[in-house]
């Protein structure tokens, strides 16, 4: 499923016709034949590394020519040739309308502790960049530092955390956030009200805090609650690597971050603690478990229909800070200044499917977490998470019905203001997740839960998990094994911790699924991936062009390695790598989609902070990039439009990654990818919290090999 996530930026199409002179056909006659262009080659590498454990380690030859009797060999950092060998053979295309490239594989095994490069010797040369053969405990250290980095720098409110790309606070007056109904939309997704902007409820509330979504300002439950389940799951299960669950304290920026694979002088490990539970509180703050009310958004990107001079997040570009008093808060900038903050419906109402599911998830991973360390926070994060599970509306209508090209007609999930922003399609799944963590957290009590709790019975949420896994994997619109783990869909994550809770139970009779269902669940949306991967010449696990390619391709890898870990297959571990490897540096562009992580990464994302306050040339040079943010990665598109204030990047407006767009196969344009390092493009470079998710479990994976013990 792709992200139909907004851009901060309204998009113009200027169409320009080609004018063409009376005399032109005569010149055409005359003008010389152009020159043939000359042949290009290219070497694409996991820029990341390699484990050293798993040889044969694949690279991949692209060129314009037949590469026939081409050798290649890899040289290590003192200059020796350590591996030659003919290359492989040729595995596919990749076309776009102008040239097609040859692909072939470069498969080589070389001791680990080493930096790498290859040469191609042929008809056309090559070289490729450095990469590294290492452990994956040198390989990703580094990395997983650079996600801690991302999530630190992109806090809003008072708590922020200084570092040189923030200066100062943002969004203060969010700590007085009036509440208002969901506006009414037209269809070009403006608000419609009429006689005033917005329809106060005359509540306030204290929405400060938490985590921007992506490049704008704008703060979501549904990203934040997905995003804190995953990251506390990391925590529980990989504590050498995210954790260990600790005292909330305000964690020291990053001093110095490793990347391209060099992990020299990066700690063993990062803790992810008060990152989760700054999280966690801000969602705290969006439920009020007293008169049982859910908000879900702080902030409005969309304009006005009848109230055009009034301005929103997508109108502006700034730093954070300067909201708070923008333009003087005259009318026009009142929403700027002073941001909205949305109802989910009213106090003790029922509450759509999907975020009630992801929430309880969250708290109830809260309590398995600090129980014995911080009693009385964890006691009230479970009843929360009883409590949300309770109120989910389960009778929700089939949400597939009235979805086409992401807008909604009936039915639909509650996700953001548009609902076409983040078309969430299936709850099932968020629902098994919420379960599912709800019966570890009760099980882990030992029988010594707090007073108070509506359901303290373990196995009534196993049941519900069970229940809801089942309806997951019998919907007939997706045959229960479609989409990876990603923001839409978490079943990916859920199926493997509901394995893991019917372990814990013993693998009970009597429930609607059991340990072999669910294993044969995850196997079969992994083989998905796997069918598509022998059909991409780049072995990528879902369509380039798809969108969301960067979460997709870490999400990919997390499952496979849970499936390593199940099965014990090796099958599983070499997909684990080879997807990790295609978003960091191995496919048509020879680009890592992760900021700071590989030789050659995204340097004009659309992200006002990294454009206005960071480096704009992939080096820190004194000012330091928005390490670790990941990016949406190839689309079917690249966008572009300006606002006053932005730094266009790159200067010269030169797309550097056009020649190589296209697809696997002969060139089809309705298929092709199109990947464009540009800040106007959010399409294909804005980051955001929800994308970055999977990375950090994928790390965590590949360091760890497998999870700790469930509490």
């Amino acid at each position: 499923m792709s992200d139909y996530r907004f851009s901060r930026v309204f998009f113009s199409r200027f169409w320009f016709s080609r004018w063409i002179a009376c005399a032109a056909p005569s010149l055409a006659l005359i003008a010389p034949a152009p020159a043939p262009a000359a042949a290009s080659g290219y070497v694409r590498v996991s820029q990341v590394g390699y484990e050293a454990a798993n040889p044969p380690f694949q690279a991949y030859l692209m060129s314009t020519a037949a590469e026939s009797g081409a050798t290649f060999s890899v040289i290590n950092s003192k200059g020796a040739t350590v591996y030659a060998s003919a290359i492989g053979g040729l595995l596919g295309t990749w076309s776009n309308k102008n040239v097609t490239y040859d692909v072939y594989a470069l498969s080589f095994a070389v001791p680990g502790g080493d930096i790498y490069t290859i040469s191609v010797n042929g008809p056309v040369p090559a070289t490729s960049p450095q990469f590294a053969v290492n452990t994956p405990e040198v390989l990703y250290p580094g990395l997983l530092l650079n996600t801690l980095w991302f999530y630190e720098t992109e806090r809003d409110g008072p708590n922020y955390i200084p570092n040189a790309l923030r200066s100062a606070a943002g969004h203060l007056n969010d700590e007085h956030a009036a509440v208002y109904d969901t506006p009414p939309l037209n269809t070009n997704d403006l608000i419609s009200t009429t006689g005033t902007p917005l329809a106060s409820t005359g509540a306030v509330v204290n929405g400060a805090g938490g985590w921007w979504d992506a490049g704008d300002y704008m703060k979501y439950v549904e990203t934040v609650s997905y995003t804190v389940a995953l990251m506390e799951i990391g925590i529980r299960d990989f504590p050498n690597q995210m954790g260990p669950a600790a005292p909330l304290k305000p964690p020291a920026p990053p001093g110095s971050i490793s990347y391209a694979g060099n992990a020299s002088g990066a700690p063993a490990s990062s803790d992810f603690s008060a990152e989760a539970q700054f999280g966690l509180q801000w969602l705290t703050r969006m439920w009020n478990n007293s008169t049982k009310t859910l908000y879900y958004q702080v902030d409005n990107s969309q304009d006005w229909q009848n109230f055009p001079n009034f301005e929103s997040e997508y109108d502006i570009w700034t730093l954070p800070q300067a909201a708070d008093d923008y333009q003087g808060c005259t009318i026009d900038f009142s929403y700027i200044c002073y941001r909205p903050e949305f109802i989910a419906a009213p106090a003790g109402s029922k509450i759509s499917p999907n975020l009630a599911g992801r929430m309880a998830a969250a708290f109830a991973e809260y309590y398995q977490l600090y129980r014995t360390t911080d009693p009385a926070a964890a006691n009230e994060a479970l009843l929360d998470a009883e409590n949300i599970f309770a109120l989910a509306d389960t009778s929700f209508a089939d949400p597939a019905q009235g979805v086409g090209d992401g807008t909604c007609t009936s039915g639909c999930l509650l996700t953001i203001i548009p609902f076409d922003g983040y078309p969430e399609t299936v709850w099932d799944d968020d629902m098994e997740l919420g379960a599912t963590e709800l019966y570890i957290a009760l099980q882990s009590a030992g029988g010594k839960l707090p007073a108070g709790l509506p359901v303290t019975t373990p196995r009534t949420y196993l049941m519900d998990a069970a229940q809801y896994a089942n309806n997951y994997i019998t919907r007939i619109y997706d045959n229960g094994h479609e989409d990876t783990l990603n923001l839409y869909d978490v079943s990916g994550l859920a199926h493997f911790e509901l394995y893991r809770a019917l372990g814990l139970a013993g693998n009970p009779g009597g429930l609607a699924v059991n340990q072999a269902t669910m294993l044969t669940a995850l196997k079969n949306q992994l083989a998905g991936a796997i069918a598509q991967s022998q059909n991409d010449v780049w072995g990528f696990g879902v369509p380039w062009q798809d969108g969301d390619t960067t979460s997709h391709g870490a999400g990919l890898s997390v499952m496979a390695s849970e499936l390593y870990f199940l099965t014990g297959s090796a099958s599983y571990n070499t997909y684990s790598q080879r997807w990790l490897g295609n978003i960091l540096g191995a496919n048509s562009w020879g680009s890592s989609f992760i900021v700071g992580d590989g030789s050659t990464f995204p340097n004009c994302i659309q992200h006002q902070v990294a454009n206005l306050a960071g480096a704009l040339n992939g080096t820190s040079g004194g000012t330091p990039l928005l390490w670790g943010a990941a990016s949406e990665g190839p689309d079917g598109a690249a966008t572009y439009g300006t606002l006053s204030g932005m730094i266009l990047c790159p200067a010269n407006g030169v797309d550097t990654f056009a020649i190589f767009n296209g697809n696997d196969g002969s060139y089809n344009s309705s298929e092709a990818a199109v990947y464009k390092d540009n800040v106007q493009s959010y399409s294909t470079t804005e980051p955001a919290i929800d994308l970055t998710s999977t990375s950090f479990l994928m790390w965590s994976w590949r360091m760890a090999g497998a999870p700790g013990a469930l509490p």
